[in-house]
């Protein structure tokens, strides 16, 4: 299968590319930056011609393609102003979404975040562990989340052979990033983020499996690890986190607070990297 990567030489897009290629399918990239050669083209997505040209053919790099990821955004607020980051990371998806709709892209997966559930969790969450079924933001970047998964599933609507993942990926650990979990006994760490965490490669995982087990319509899954960040078992963080907010299952050790139920169930998605290993491994190499 020939696959667009958008925002493919980022931090997931590399991992995401990596992962597509070894499993046999052919990438081209699309980024502002990337390296030079036949896997990649520069595209700026703002630009609603270029992304549906780039979409549609790029001499010497593809005459079309079957799927779509697209992982291209300003990645956190703050890094520009609010208004900045919503009004370039909307255009952006509206441009590549729509694109693919008129290019006649019917796979397509999208990057999606906690942040579409309501992190940093000011206001505390509904329940726990907290499921798809939650849509929140509480900034501009997390607003875009939630108009992204809206905008997805109106087109799906449009064209009833279109399927559009969303994938809520929360913070993303690459190889080599694990040092800050020396804090994993602080109860104030990760906190906003419900203790969560993924290793880029297992988020890597989650966009192969969605492509493949793609199915007409729009769908969101969770893509955490399976255990939280912390070495404080997951039903003491509940409680001293959220205290009064409904935990509607026992919780297991370390389990994360974040539910990825249905990423293993309709995706098959099993996160192989634990921070505990990684970390230790880190360590024993100095």
């Amino acid at each position: 299968m020939r696959i667009a990567v958008t925002g493919s030489s980022g931090t997931l897009g590399t991992a995401t590319v990596a992962r597509l290629r070894d499993g046999g399918h052919d990438v081209v990239g699309f980024d502002l930056a990337g390296p030079a050669g036949p896997g990649f083209t520069r595209v700026d997505l703002a630009d609603y011609g270029q992304t549906l040209d780039a979409l549609l053919g790029v001499t010497a790099r593809h005459d079309g393609v079957d799927a779509l990821v697209h992982l291209a955004a300003i990645p956190v607020n703050g890094l520009v102003p609010d208004v900045t980051t919503f009004h370039a990371n909307l255009t952006a998806s509206f441009n590549t979404l729509f694109a693919a709709l008129r290019a006649g892209v019917r796979t397509v997966v999208h990057a999606s975040s906690i942040t579409a559930m309501g992190f940093p969790f000011a206001q505390p969450p509904p329940y726990l562990p907290l499921d798809e079924d939650v849509t929140a933001a509480s900034n501009t970047y997390g607003l875009v989340k939630v108009l992204e998964e809206t905008m997805a599933g109106q087109f799906a609507r449009w064209d009833d052979a279109l399927s559009i993942t969303a994938l809520r990926f929360t913070n993303l650990v690459a190889p080599g990033g694990y040092d800050t979990f020396a804090r994993a006994g602080d109860p104030a760490y990760r906190r906003d983020l419900l203790g969560s965490y993924v290793d880029v490669r297992d988020a890597a995982m989650a966009v192969a499996l969605a492509l493949d087990a793609a199915r007409p319509g729009a769908a969101v899954y969770n893509v955490a690890a399976a255990d939280t960040g912390l070495s404080i078992p997951s039903a003491e963080l509940a409680r001293r986190w959220f205290p009064g907010v409904t935990v509607r299952k026992p919780l297991a050790g370390f389990e994360s607070l974040v539910a990825i139920d249905r990423a293993r169930e309709h995706l098959g998605y099993a996160p192989a990297h634990d921070w505990r290993t990684e970390y230790a491994a880190a360590q024993a190499v100095r």
